[in-house]
């Protein structure tokens, strides 16, 4: 009886450990999240004008109101950013103790990774918006009407479009992680191909003006990108196998 007691106050310690680690490390999060979100505020007027740059119409806000918004939604979105590679490293450390030494070195690319992907989809998806979007709507309009776009309305068009691609881009570096994990296989993402083009093209109809040439250009560079997740996942699995191969040998 005693002994029970013992395992489980024992447990109990290891949780509010586990807890109190959890704890500190989002709040180590919080904070460099509030820096980031301080300095993206203060150099929000640069980040303003390199976005309207090549722009060839005025945006006009209505109220002072919207002059807040912006402040707060690029700020934001800086925070966001460069607080993303800490959260995962945070992520990764607290799950650490639980993983061996080679899960460790196999998984800490996916770091940096996770980053640079999400940075390189915001910018793809930019470069759709202002190569590809923008111009098809403006080319709906001209010599109809007097065209007007506001602060606001602009730029949440803007993230409408580009932060799904900063997401989807995440998509190889969580089928590697998973697969590593032995979640998911490249088999079921194979069998699961139509549904995942599927899905694909509708989140391109969702971030695209309602045309019919578009979504198709917009979903094959998504289709290539998962085609691409399913070759990563199967070098991590082949990589699994060869380890566990080689672990039953010995």
């Amino acid at each position: 009886m005693a002994e029970h007691e013992a395992d489980l106050n024992e447990k109990e310690m290891n949780l509010v450990g586990h807890l109190s680690e959890l704890r500190n490390r989002l709040i180590v999060t919080a904070v460099f999240f509030v820096a980031f979100f301080i300095t993206g505020f203060i150099f929000v007027e640069d980040i303003y004008y390199f976005f309207i740059k090549d722009l060839d119409f005025q945006l006009t806000i209505l109220s002072p109101g919207e002059a807040i918004w912006l402040y707060f939604m690029m700020a934001g979105l800086v925070a966001i950013t460069a607080t993303l590679p800490l959260l995962a490293y945070q992520i990764w450390a607290f799950i650490k103790p639980g993983l061996t030494p080679q899960e460790r070195k196999a998984s800490i690319p996916y770091i940096p990774a996770i980053f640079l992907l999400f940075v390189s989809g915001f910018v793809f998806g930019y470069f759709m918006f202002v190569e590809l979007i923008l111009p098809f709507l403006l080319s709906i309009s001209e010599g109809m009407f007097n065209e007007m776009f506001t602060t606001e309305r602009y730029f949440k068009f803007v993230l409408r479009v580009t932060l799904p691609f900063a997401i989807l881009f995440e998509i190889p570096v969580i089928s590697m992680f998973l697969t590593s994990l032995g979640i998911l296989t490249p088999e079921f993402m194979r069998r699961k191909r139509k549904y995942a083009y599927f899905i694909l093209i509708v989140i391109s109809t969702i971030i695209t003006p309602p045309d019919f040439i578009l979504p198709l250009i917009i979903a094959v560079p998504l289709v290539v990108l998962y085609e691409a997740s399913i070759y990563l996942s199967k070098l991590v699995a082949r990589k699994k196998e060869e380890k566990h191969r080689k672990f039953m040998e010995e």
